[in-house]
Formats: C-alpha cells, sequence, structure tokens
C-alpha cells in the first residue's frame, strides 16, 4: 500500500484528487495538506510513501516544502502536480529534491501509473513540460558541459535519460556496478547537476 500526502491549497483539488486515486487499490490518502507547512509537520509523527505537491500555496510553497522534506526524510518520494509550466519553477523544484513533475491536466490514469513509479524509485517527467525545461537548457555554458563529457559518460549520460539504472547500465556496458556509480558520479560534477532526474532533463536536447 502506497500511503500519500496531497498537499495543494484548494480544497476542491485535494479532495477530487483524494477521490480519484482512492479508487485503486494500492493507494492509501494518508493526509490532506492546505499548504507545504502542513504537510512537513504531518511528517513529524506520521509515515509515508509519496508526497503530491502543489507548487503555489501560502506559509510555505511547494518548492520550499519539497527541499525541508528531501533532506528531513530522504525516503519520502515527491511527485509535483502543478498547473504552472514555468522553468524556473521546475528546475528549481528537481534542485531541492523533486523525483519528477506532471501538470494538473494529467489523465487520472497516468497519474496513478506515475505515482507508482515514482515510489518504485522512477523519476517522472511529464511529457508536457519539456519544452520548457529544454529551452530553459539551451545555452553556451551547457553546450561546452556536454562536450566535456566523455564518449563513455555521454553513453552512460544517454541510458539515464532513458531511465536505466546502474546495474542495467553495468550490464548492457560490461561494466561493474562500481565503475558506473563512478562514472555517473563524474557526470553529476561535469553537468554540474546533482540527481539523476537533473541529468535525464539535461539530455532531452541532445537526443
Amino acid at each position: 500500500m502506497i500511503k500519500m500526502i496531497i498537499a495543494d491549497d484548494q480544497a476542491i483539488v485535494r479532495e477530487g484528487l483524494s477521490l480519484v486515486l482512492g479508487f485503486d487499490d494500492d493507494i492509501e490518502i494518508a493526509f490532506q495538506a492546505k499548504n507545504g507547512q502542513e504537510a512537513v509537520d504531518y511528517l513529524k509523527n506520521n509515515d509515508c510513501d509519496v508526497v503530491l505537491m502543489d507548487i503555489k500555496m501560502p506559509i510555505l510553497n511547494g518548492v520550499e516544502a519539497t527541499k525541508i522534506i528531501h533532506r528531513d526524510y530522504p525516503n519520502v518520494k515527491i511527485l509535483i502536480l502543478t498547473t504552472f509550466n514555468d522553468y524556473e519553477y521546475i528546475f528549481q523544484g528537481l534542485k531541492n529534491g523533486a523525483n519528477g513533475y506532471l501538470l494538473k491536466d494529467t489523465d487520472s490514469k497516468e497519474l496513478i501509473a506515475d505515482i507508482k513509479k515514482v515510489y518504485n524509485n522512477e523519476s517522472i517527467i511529464g511529457s508536457q513540460l519539456s519544452d520548457s525545461l529544454v529551452a530553459g537548457l539551451q545555452n553556451n555554458s551547457q553546450q561546452d558541459m556536454i562536450e566535456s563529457l566523455t564518449s563513455r559518460e555521454l553513453e552512460i549520460a544517454k541510458a539515464i535519460a532513458d531511465g536505466k539504472s546502474n546495474k542495467e547500465i553495468s550490464t548492457i556496458l560490461f561494466l561493474s556496478e562500481g565503475t558506473v556509480k563512478n562514472y555517473v558520479t563524474n557526470i553529476f560534477e561535469k553537468l554540474q547537476l546533482s540527481n539523476r532526474t537533473e541529468v535525464a532533463l539535461f539530455m532531452k536536447k541532445y537526443e
């Protein structure tokens, strides 16, 4: 059972999402938060697997709440659901530890499927968001960064963008997992990124 928090300042959105997600036998809505602070406070004394987080909320917004939850409760996955198709919010959320983004017009079946993917350690980036993210990455500094990667690092970065785990990459490239891990660390440093989701977004430009 996936225990979830829905954090959104609009009651009708919280209740609608709770109703839709509650139909799935694998999901339990443990708490509805009106803002990011309520979500953070709930986690102090309660377990949760996934937080479905709005971005613009009073008291504590979704970007800042994501930062706190990722820091204090690293095992909790965060999926931001928003109407704001804005590069700055999206990339900052990823920097703060979000596991993915979807827009609020996402189909309910896709939303449920993506929640389960995030729960199983996959990163989710809504297809609607790709253009804005790619546009935000299109400058000379990013081109210099990609050119700094060795051919092997570039190969592994592309595999990360395809959703491959270190174990899967090691099997495909006939490398040890430790070697792949070292390559991934180098990729993070050269691209000035901090997680696999950011690498996947970065590499969309070069597909």
